[in-house]
């Protein structure tokens, strides 16, 4: 097989036009190649796909061998090393300064991630061929570095959202559950029938919000959970309180994180509707808008003043009131990004409306 290096194309040849460098086409494979690293670097250094990685940066050196490797030594080789090589010498000496150094036929440099050594790329080439120099190599492991850095990232916002959630769902309201068996039970004589409905909706909600299937679920099953929730509250309200629900079909099969609707339906009972004189109303809604899904949590209850809103999702509201809606407002922005958090439209006697916007499709953000 013929490697050729990119290196040495931009370098020592020379297109039609006399300047030097790669052609279009040249162009377009080295992106391609680079774009590809990062996808193989996915999984971190011990990932499925490191060796094809290492492919690929051998491809663009065009080296004889690559190495990866982490603090404890080699990860994965693709190519064959000079006899004699020293392996664990040119690690310990990266190691040991921290910096790229070229002693032909080799040329090693470290990989950093978040500005710690993580370990390091190493490049063999054959004797007659002309060896990259430090800098070369160093920008091919800062592009190895920057991948790792990002499924470093990606790892740490996984680890954030599921410790959120775990949180949430030890955080489900005693009150709550105390309420639930208070009306089932006083259904029991009355009501036998609707008693053992409001029964199997208990167990189903408490069945769901402690899944351990994935962190993401359906539309159509978050509003599952939601409506088994509002029953539940419609029968200790003794049917005072009206439910409207209008989920647009395109909308049911997104992925979206688990519990993040029921959180914000059970804030604007809570504290809602709990505090308003007679009858109340909640509704929930769902529709797509262009690329988005958008969720609307709407009440007419008692309200609350803008700022407390905005200290309620900074987190720093008033401890009964701000767990669920920082909750979810930190998870959705964890998984989707800074710009996708809870919007919360409210004054005080005028209700309040949540809206949730998500992106339809997302990498990553799948129903398992």
């Amino acid at each position: 097989m013929v490697w050729r290096s990119w290196f040495g194309d931009r370098r020592g040849r020379a297109g039609r036009s006399g300047s030097a460098g790669p052609g279009p086409s040249g162009t377009f494979d080295v992106l391609r190649e680079v774009r590809l690293i990062g996808a193989d670097l996915q999984e971190g250094l011990h990932g499925g796909r490191t060796a094809a990685a290492a492919r690929r940066v051998r491809r663009l050196v065009g080296a004889d061998a690559v190495v990866l490797a982490d603090l404890d030594g080699p990860v994965v080789r693709h190519g064959t090393l000079p006899e004699g090589t020293d392996l664990d010498t040119v690690l310990a000496r990266v190691y040991e300064h921290g910096a790229a150094f070229r002693e032909p036929p080799l040329c090693a440099a470290p990989l950093l991630v978040a500005d710690e050594l993580t370990g390091c790329l190493v490049a063999a080439f054959a004797p007659d061929a002309r060896t990259p120099g430090e800098r070369e190599v160093a920008e091919l492991a800062e592009l190895v570095s920057q991948a790792l850095d990002h499924t470093e990232l990606r790892s740490a916002r996984a680890r954030i959202a599921a410790a959120d959630l775990r949180t949430l769902r030890a955080q489900i309201s005693p009150h709550f559950v105390h309420n639930s068996l208070a009306v089932i039970a006083a259904h029991i004589r009355s009501d036998p029938g609707r008693a053992r409905r409001l029964l199997t909706d208990f167990a189903d909600y408490l069945r769901y919000s402690f899944s351990t299937a994935g962190d993401y679920v359906t539309v159509a099953d978050e509003l599952q959970a939601t409506q088994t929730y509002l029953e539940l509250q419609r029968a200790r309200f003794d049917d005072r309180m009206e439910i409207t629900v209008r989920m647009a079909p395109e909308v049911l099969p997104v992925a979206i994180p688990f519990l993040v609707v029921q959180p914000v339906v059970e804030n604007a009972v809570r504290h809602g509707l709990e505090k308003k004189a007679g009858p109340g109303h909640i509704g929930v809604s769902g529709f797509g808008e262009g690329p988005l899904c958008v969720i609307e949590i709407e009440d007419d209850g008692v309200g609350m003043e803008p700022e407390l809103a905005r200290a309620i999702l900074a987190g720093v509201g008033p401890p009964a009131r701000s767990v669920g809606l920082a909750n979810v407002d930190r998870r959705l922005r964890t998984v989707y990004g800074p710009e996708y958090g809870l919007v919360i439209e409210t004054a005080p006697g005028s209700g309040t409306k949540v809206t949730i916007r998500v992106p339809k499709f997302m990498r990553g953000v799948v129903v398992q």
